[in-house]
């Protein structure tokens, strides 16, 4: 049976600021929390930006994006999901008024795509907090943060009403709990950081995400405005049911940031960790208020499954793993051991349409690898990445099984579209795109663009609108 994509489905690719734009000082841009560490998210923190930081020039898209987008709009992207660096509208993140240059440079992008029919999906906070914010104010431990943010997000939405509709307000939110520097801008190191501290922390994102609803929606009430959650469905070890009830525990962590996005309060069972756990969260007048600003969708990345168990001699970690639990011995992992689960994206997908009963996005997945550039039989350099063709036709099939099951999805944007630096490892080396960009961890490389074999695959995906998948 095939399956029928939605005639409007919006097929394209995602990328973050800080992961390819490079030009990390030029045009007023202040210096973010990626500038200072050169081993990514988990590594240690420089106290200045060092060379050995790929993601300083990253793959140079700040000044290479008219010919990114050409390849794109080959392909025939329907959207492309990107980020504003917050740091280059408002160099420290506690200015008074914005830096015109860095608004420039996302109006010029914006309107490259539109040039090309393709639609900006923008997401406000995608890890890269000004520096000074996270060093001055213990990032978003402080509410303060919550201010700086709104004058940010009512800054672009004012500047951009017209260019784009699709917003994203924080990066894979729920992140935080395992990388608090990264997601959070929180500079107190993870293991001296209080749990009453980081959900304190959490619920100043959560505010300040309701109020970017709140505000974008006044300024245009055609904006579609959405969550992004890490989601990583958890499976019970064994039918005990003691591991059933662990995996259920593990899964409420996660699922309550698109719990409060999608319901506007804190669910039963979060109120009911925080009294066993003796934390208690702090509520500013118009706190509860806020959160009732609901989002018009829910979106998500979708890397891998886990497992949990309650038997502490089997909590094995499973490499890679962001968010821990327990590796699933039926699944085969990536080269970084992330466990591969195409049915976890329909899982995924049907358990949250069931739940909140809103539109869905898919706006991260994808398979990071080491890819060889060869010249093949024409002549051209390419890369021949069955293996990510592979990985990205089983995983678009279990959505189309979605959308049979009725689930409702605006699209789909696969991770990395063009080489970028990882947020995980801050190699090159680990690639996810369609097009290779000639780069090397050792800084070497002429920066040239190239087809890969998944370039010409996705093309017919989408140009077939998903008829071309191999079920």
């Amino acid at each position: 049976m095939s399956t029928q994509f939605p005639k409007d489905f919006l097929w394209g690719g995602a990328v973050a600021a800080n992961q390819l734009e490079g030009a990390y000082q030029e045009d007023g841009k202040g210096w973010s929390i990626q500038d200072v560490t050169p081993r990514g998210g988990w590594g240690p923190v420089t106290d200045v930006p060092t060379e050995d930081n790929m993601k300083l020039i990253g793959i140079d898209f700040y000044h290479h994006y008219k010919e990114d987008i050409k390849l794109f709009a080959e392909m025939g992207f329907k959207v492309f999901r990107t980020s504003i660096a917050w740091s280059r509208i408002f160099p420290k993140g506690d200015e008074l008024e914005p830096n015109e240059k860095g608004l420039q440079f996302y109006d010029d992008l914006f309107d490259e795509l539109h040039k090309y029919g393709i639609e900006p999906l923008v997401t406000l906070s995608h890890y890269e907090t000004p520096l000074h914010l996270s060093r001055e104010y213990d990032g978003w431990v402080n509410r303060k943060l919550v201010d700086f943010y709104e004058r940010y997000a009512t800054t672009v939405f004012n500047r951009y009403k017209d260019k784009v509709k699709y917003w994203l307000t924080f990066n894979e939110i729920n992140s935080i709990l395992e990388a608090p520097f990264m997601s959070g801008g929180i500079s107190t190191p993870k293991d001296q950081l209080s749990e009453q501290d980081l959900y304190q922390a959490i619920h100043h994102e959560l505010v300040a995400s309701a109020r970017a609803v709140k505000i974008g929606h006044q300024i245009n009430p055609d904006f579609k405005i959405g969550c992004m959650v890490l989601s990583m469905p958890t499976y019970p070890l064994t039918p005990n049911p003691d591991d059933v009830i662990a995996a259920m525990e593990f899964d409420h962590r996660n699922m309550a940031f698109a719990d409060i996005h999608a319901r506007g309060q804190y669910p039963g069972y979060m109120k009911r960790f925080f009294k066993e756990n003796g934390i208690s969260i702090h509520f500013e007048p118009g706190d509860a208020e806020d959160l009732k600003h609901t989002v018009d969708f829910i979106s998500f990345s979708y890397y891998m499954s886990t497992c949990e168990t309650a038997d502490e001699t089997k909590k094995v970690k499973g490499e890679g793993n962001i968010l821990g639990g327990v590796s699933n011995p039926h699944l085969e992992a990536s080269e970084w051991g992330w466990q591969i689960d195409p049915q976890g994206l329909r899982y995924v997908l049907n358990t949250f349409y069931d739940r909140f009963q809103k539109p869905l996005f898919i706006v991260e997945n994808g398979l990071g690898a080491v890819d060889e550039l060869i010249t093949n039989e024409k002549g051209e350099k390419t890369v021949e990445d069955d293996y990510r063709i592979n990985y990205l036709n089983d995983h678009l099939v279990q959505v189309g099984e979605a959308i049979e099951d009725g689930v409702e999805v605006l699209g789909y944007t696969s991770w990395g579209c063009i080489d970028l630096v990882s947020a995980s490892t801050a190699q090159l080396k680990k690639r996810y795109g369609y097009i290779y960009v000639d780069r090397h961890d050792d800084g070497s490389g002429t920066l040239e663009r190239y087809r890969k074999k998944s370039f010409h695959w996705y093309k017919e995906v989408i140009a077939t609108n998903g008829e071309s998948l191999k079920r």
